[in-house]
């Protein structure tokens, strides 16, 4: 787990990155409601949590800074029997001072008399734009004669770019968790008949292993369905002759997971499924092998749409010269997204591509991103080999940058076609 003190040098080092004279407010995510008077699982605020730890709702984090010092303070929820009666305990103010370390704690309910208090000679506003707290619009209010209002949010993602051994510990324990679940996906496939069955053997896997959520909500896409890139109905029977995109990576302790498999309904794959998958696993493996400091994304997605598209003419699906097809963008009706994303606290994790001054940013060692290329054949494509249409096919691997290259965290999950049919002929 993530130490306080790793925490606290994240705010310090963000602290250190602000406007002397500046006021920073950054709010807990807000409930949300389900329907009438039930609410949604609580989840903190992704950037909320990389500073704090903290998981509660009803708190903030205000950091006022001078040209002399800088002083950071946690409000919470005070404690109140009857609403915990309800809803659980919460910490309150007397053991938030002993977990964390902030200049200061208070009850939440404090936190606009303080914050109005300290605005004087204030001349910049931080604070998160991409919060959507309805409380934040009082403090807006109050800040209207601030010099500059700065958005904290790019600061934060720019830090979070970069991961620690922390974090990355509790990336492969999420990593490890989909692991389990993939496999008994692997193994269950041929003897369950809906789609809904084989996501019900997946998440009881994750939250046996205390990954209690999703890191996203998860696509099990049998058959045509694997072509809608967002399926997330996951209701459709298992056709035994078709195969069956699993999208699923379980969030442990805050942190994501997110691994693509293709498998065979039937345990076996026949032999033009082979064909597509195998080109886009070979497509798959030679991009990790690019992976290394100092590469571009760009490049990784370049070189990725050559090899798919060299692979798609190969096989009649496309017609032409690869680089005029390129240019005309024919490839992008069979592989319409990127070959990848940042990964960490969210599955895409909110983390700068690009510097203030549009330059791309280059791999680094201690990076984490996923490398995910795809085949997606309509079933009502006329234009393809009829063998082809209504097949999917998504591969899908956590990596990260290292020192001198890279490690795949979920090399260990079966992917390729005897592995696959191995596990899938168990009983």
């Amino acid at each position: 787990m993530i130490s306080e003190q790793e925490y606290k040098k994240r705010r310090e080092l963000l602290a250190a990155s602000l406007r002397k004279n500046s006021a920073t407010l950054l709010l807990s995510a807000e409930a949300k409601t389900r329907s009438n008077d039930t609410e949604y699982p609580y989840r903190q605020n992704s950037n909320f949590y990389y500073l704090t730890g903290f998981t509660e709702d009803k708190s903030a984090i205000l950091i006022l800074k001078t040209a002399q010092k800088t002083k950071s303070y946690l409000f919470v929820a005070k404690k109140d029997k009857a609403l915990e009666l309800w809803h659980g305990e919460r910490v309150g103010v007397k053991k938030a001072k002993k977990l964390f370390e902030f200049d200061g704690v208070y009850e939440y309910g404090e936190l606009k008399t303080i914050f109005e208090e300290n605005l004087a000679r204030k001349s910049s506003f931080y604070y998160d734009f991409l919060n959507e707290n309805s409380e934040l619009e009082s403090f807006l209010v109050l800040t209207k004669g601030f010099y500059a209002h700065k958005n904290i949010a790019k600061r934060v993602a720019k830090m979070r770019l970069i991961k620690s051994d922390a974090e990355i510990a509790l990336i492969r324990k999420a990593v490890a968790i989909t692991q389990e679940a993939h496999h008994k996906a692997m193994s269950r496939v041929a003897k369950l008949s809906h789609e809904y069955e084989l996501l019900a053997e997946i998440e009881y896997v994750f939250k046996k292993n205390g990954a209690y959520s999703d890191a996203y909500t998860s696509i099990v896409a049998s058959a045509n369905a694997a072509n809608t890139l967002h399926y997330i109905n996951n209701n459709k029977p298992l056709q035994k002759s078709e195969l069956i995109l699993i999208d699923a990576g379980c969030e442990y302790a805050y942190y994501a997971s997110d691994i693509t498999r293709t498998i065979p309904a039937s345990g076996k794959f026949s032999e033009h499924q082979k064909e597509l998958y195998a080109l886009v696993l070979r497509v798959e493996k030679e991009i990790i092998e690019m992976v290394k400091p100092g590469v571009l994304r760009s490049e990784l997605d370049s070189r990725c749409e050559e090899l798919l598209c060299e692979g798609m003419v190969a096989l009649g699906i496309l017609k032409g010269k690869v680089k005029k097809l390129i240019k005309k963008k024919k490839h992008k009706r069979y592989y319409p997204h990127s070959v990848g994303h940042w990964m960490g606290i969210d599955v895409h994790d909110q983390a700068p591509y690009k510097t203030k001054k549009g330059k791309e940013i280059p791999l680094r060692a201690g990076m984490v991103l996923t490398i995910e290329p795809g085949l997606y054949c309509e079933k009502s494509d006329a234009k393809i080999p009829q063998k082809y249409r209504g097949v999917g096919v998504r591969i899908e691997d956590d990596i990260l940058v290292t020192h001198d290259g890279y490690e795949n965290l979920s090399k260990s999950i079966a992917k390729e076609i005897d592995e696959i049919e191995s596990r899938g002929s168990k009983k």
